[in-house]
């Protein structure tokens, strides 16, 4: 297959990653295909020139289709913050994309993994670790991208900075610098690997230019809205209720996850020396979160 033939393949085309994914790889003019699991959404990716398969992630017939001919296909597992004990939710789609990958065996894969995906202790991204472990035993090269904290997460902060000037920090202590990274450095260096060749397996960990602080974040909407911001720590002993309150059933992976990133036990394999830096900076990607309201 050459390169005028090849195929790329994205899942969760419709999302942040994977959508910065596929514009990286069209802004090259290179043929994507987009699996998604609504047809209502197809219509935007059509009119950007890609092609689209619709799939569900458990559905390993329609991901060996959707798969099927590919040069490089990214995968990634939907994020959810509220899993079902032990990653019951997660474990049908590890199998069906596994079957599927296997099945069509692209010439690469590019996998989205986690910051932290190695720890042994439990947490939210324990779920990457199983997605890893099982893509990891296929006789395919395949590149784990293991990003860190997305700056994206941010959103949630938009409404309290700019009304009341303050955001409430799960993050602590309040001047610890913590691994951010723009979802736009995430799928441009995805779109990257995708075109790449090699042998076996690759990691390769990812973050922003430098890394933030909770009083980093305040201070940077702080000049976005042109008032003053100042972060405060949510009590640890409350985190528990809140998240019950919002609706969660299941809030103690997210609460191990924050306690990871706050203890300093969630980390690169290498540490910071050892990651590749993004490019785009916190007050970029803030502004471009604010603009899209």
């Amino acid at each position: 297959m050459n390169r005028n033939d090849s195929m790329y393949v994205i899942t969760g085309i419709t999302g942040r990653v994977g959508g910065h994914v596929a514009r990286a790889l069209r802004s090259g003019k290179l043929p994507v295909r987009g699996v998604m699991r609504d047809q209502a959404k197809a219509s935007a990716w059509v009119a950007r020139g890609c092609e689209v398969a619709i799939a569900e992630t458990t559905d390993t017939a329609a991901l060996i289709k959707a798969f099927k001919g590919a040069e490089g296909v990214f995968v990634m597992l939907p994020s959810v913050r509220d899993p079902q004990p032990g990653f019951a939710e997660a474990l049908p789609m590890v199998a069906a994309l596994r079957t599927a990958l296997d099945a069509t065996r692209p010439e690469r894969i590019v996998c989205l993994s986690t910051i932290g995906v190695q720890v042994k202790q439990p947490n939210l991204l324990n779920k990457l670790r199983i997605l890893e472990e099982a893509l990891n035993t296929l006789s395919i090269p395949i590149a784990f991208l293991r990003a860190a904290w997305f700056m994206e997460n941010a959103r949630s902060d938009i409404a309290s900075a700019r009304d009341r000037g303050v955001i409430a920090s799960f993050l602590q202590p309040l001047d610890k610098p913590v691994p951010m990274v723009a979802t736009s450095d995430v799928g441009r260096v995805a779109a990257e690997l995708m075109q790449e060749r090699w042998r076996g397996r690759r990691i390769v960990d990812l973050e922003g230019p430098r890394r933030v602080t909770p009083h980093d974040l305040a201070a940077t909407f702080a000049k976005l809205f042109a008032r003053p911001v100042r972060a405060e720590p949510v009590p640890r002993e409350t985190w528990e209720g809140r998240f019950i309150a919002q609706g969660m059933k299941n809030p103690t992976p997210r609460i191990q996850m924050l306690d990871g990133f706050n203890e300093g036990w969630i980390e690169f394999e290498d540490g910071e020396a050892g990651a590749r830096k993004g490019g785009v900076s916190l007050e970029a990607s803030l502004k471009s979160l604010i603009e899209r309201l």
